[in-house]
């Protein structure tokens, strides 16, 4: 391969620009050309994994759009969509695609894109009609594909506040009017595609024909955008419904209802209108009714036999807290809890398997030692005596408690652990002992109709203040940590969250304007060319959409003192009584 290839002849000194790719591959052409023009010609030299598609670059350490006119020497690394930040900007570019096909199609229809879903999927709904008919859907799907063929541009513009605050409600677009209402810039950048204009809080791709792979399918109460998994970055996956989720998300836009509150532009307003301490109350207090409902469940199949309860569900999610409160919430049905941390039942050090990098693997099935567990749990569902197991992390040894444990016939046992819901873990229990419960921030919250506030940032910035407050750590220690949470959390978790008996939705929708003033500091820490600004400034730009809300606001056993401190909680270790 040559050091050195040259796109367009170097004219007169400082008429040209060169760019440098990872492989040393060096591009020059004339000063202004888009970035993209650079990026398509370096693509068979640059590291770009086989498979993917270069939908950015990070110049110097920043993200940059393909559109970029390069006016100086830089160095260019390409940003596919197998990464988070690329998989981000097809998504987002996707979204608008479907929009405009809608607008074309069926005018002044809006379009709310909920939530995500496991299978790489949008759900999303239309407002001011009935649901889109299969034979629209199909409809709609051809003309994006269409707009696809004809590779449209994707143009961004900067207008000012005002002017955007005026062409959002001529357009009707209540949400981005009331979140334009509490921005503190004067400007607004905005993309336009086939004369529709709309924002989106993150960078798009060049042109629609990007856009390739995708799907359109009917679902209930509305439909689906199906769009390429990171893991797979050119295939769409076939669909699987995920009936547990949807319900989750179902109670939860009944509780958004309840309250008023549609998205972070609402927030916002009640915020400003005094409603801080009735949001914080009614929010908690459907947390506190919904956790009682389960613990009602499973005082109701106590007497049928069941005295296991398994929780699993991904970091940051308030689990701790969660069985905390279920567990106080079962003692007012008369039951006694007894709680039973799963890492107890690791095998010894040299029986530990190991990951693809030769690191011993804790979060995988195998570091637990199943026969054991299953053993201990049947005794003690049973009321038989054990001894229960200890881990010493230091020698990597078993050891065990003095004395032994028995459970009577009015106790519960809870069982906390990243494989709560594998069904490979508890293969020896009967069905109707055990009850699994599911527990993430699922958020709904979205800056507005079109822009989401995924549930993995909620979880992160959760992270990332507690690990601060009670670890010491950085954003940036946080942040290097999180690629390698999230692989454990796709390979151990998510798989098996439909088999849960219920779901539980621990994000609170006012917990971001709670979080915005302990996070902002931290994340403000990482400076350029650091590693994860990209991603820090990504989560400020979120953040700063949020009016702020005092802390003092949060119940001392609210599920968002697990990651904010004062819990009274903290040291409460439910057990025999």
């Amino acid at each position: 391969m040559e050091a050195q290839r040259t796109l367009i002849q170097r004219a007169e000194p400082r008429t040209t620009v060169q760019v440098t790719f990872p492989d040393g591959t060096i591009l020059e052409g004339p000063i202004g050309t888009p970035l993209e023009a650079f990026v398509l010609a370096a693509e068979e030299q640059a590291e770009v994994p086989r498979g993917t598609l270069v939908v950015a670059a990070t110049v110097d350490g920043m993200l940059r759009e393909l559109t970029m006119p390069v006016t100086r020497d830089i160095t260019a690394i390409p940003v596919t969509t197998d990464t988070g930040d690329g998989g981000r900007i097809y998504r987002r570019s996707l979204a608008f695609l479907l929009t405009v096909a809608v607008a074309e199609l069926h005018g002044n229809v809006q379009v709310l894109i909920d939530y995500a879903l496991p299978s790489g999927a949008f759900f999303c709904k239309v407002r001011g009609r009935d649901p889109f008919t299969p034979d629209e859907l199909e409809a709609i799907k051809a003309r994006m594909c269409e707009i696809v063929a004809a590779g449209d541009p994707i143009t961004r513009h900067e207008i000012s506040l005002d002017e955007a605050i005026e062409m959002f409600r001529a357009c009707g677009d209540d949400d981005k009017v009331r979140l334009l209402e509490f921005r503190h810039k004067n400007y607004l950048t905005i993309y336009k595609l086939r004369g529709q204009v709309d924002y989106f809080y993150g960078y798009m791709v060049p042109n629609t024909g990007y856009l390739k792979a995708f799907n359109v399918l009917p679902e209930e109460d509305g439909f689906v955008l199906q769009y390429p998994r990171r893991e797979t970055p050119n295939e769409i996956r076939p669909y699987v419904r995920s009936p547990q989720l949807t319900e989750v998300f179902r109670r939860t836009e009944e509780w958004l209802s309840l309250l008023g509150i549609e998205d972070i532009g609402n927030l916002n307003q009640a915020i400003r209108d005094g409603r801080s301490r009735e949001l914080v109350l009614v929010n908690e207090a459907l947390h506190e009714q919904h956790i009682a409902q389960i613990a009602s469940e499973i005082a109701r199949r106590h007497h049928d036999g069941l005295r296991l309860v398994l929780i699993a569900g991904p970091s940051s999610s308030g689990k701790t807290t969660f069985s905390k409160r279920l567990a106080i919430q079962l003692m007012a049905h008369g039951l006694r809890p007894y709680t039973l941390e799963m890492d107890r039942y690791f095998v010894e050090r040299h029986l530990t398997p190991r990951d693809e990098h030769g690191e011993y693997d804790f979060e995988a099935l195998e570091a637990v030692d199943l026969p054991l567990f299953n053993e201990q749990l049947l005794a003690l569902t049973t009321t038989r005596p054990v001894r229960i197991p200890h881990y010493n992390f230091m020698t990597g040894k078993r050891e065990f408690e003095p004395g032994e444990v028995r459970l009577s016939p009015d106790h519960v046992l809870i069982v906390e652990g990243i494989h709560g819901l594998n069904p490979g873990l508890v293969p020896s229990l009967p069905t109707e002992r055990t009850y699994r419960i599911y527990v993430s921030a699922l958020t709904q919250l979205n800056i507005d109709r079109h822009n989401r506030v995924p549930t993995t940032d909620l979880r992160l910035i959760r992270r990332i203040v507690r690990d601060a407050a009670h670890r010491g750590y950085t954003a940036i220690d946080t942040l290097s940590r999180w690629e390698s949470v999230r692989r454990g959390e796709k390979r151990n978790i998510f798989p098996h969250q439909e088999n849960a008996d219920v779901m539980f939705n621990s994000a609170l929708l006012y917990e971001l304007a709670v979080l915005r003033p302990m996070a902002e500091p931290l994340l403000l820490q990482i400076e350029p060319r650091q590693a994860h600004y990209i991603e820090a400034r990504r989560l400020l730009s979120i953040l700063g959409w949020l009016h702020t809300m005092d802390a003092e606001l949060v119940p001392d056993n609210s599920l968002l003192r697990e990651f904010i401190g004062k819990s009274i909680l903290r040291d409460y270790a439910p057990g025999i009584r």
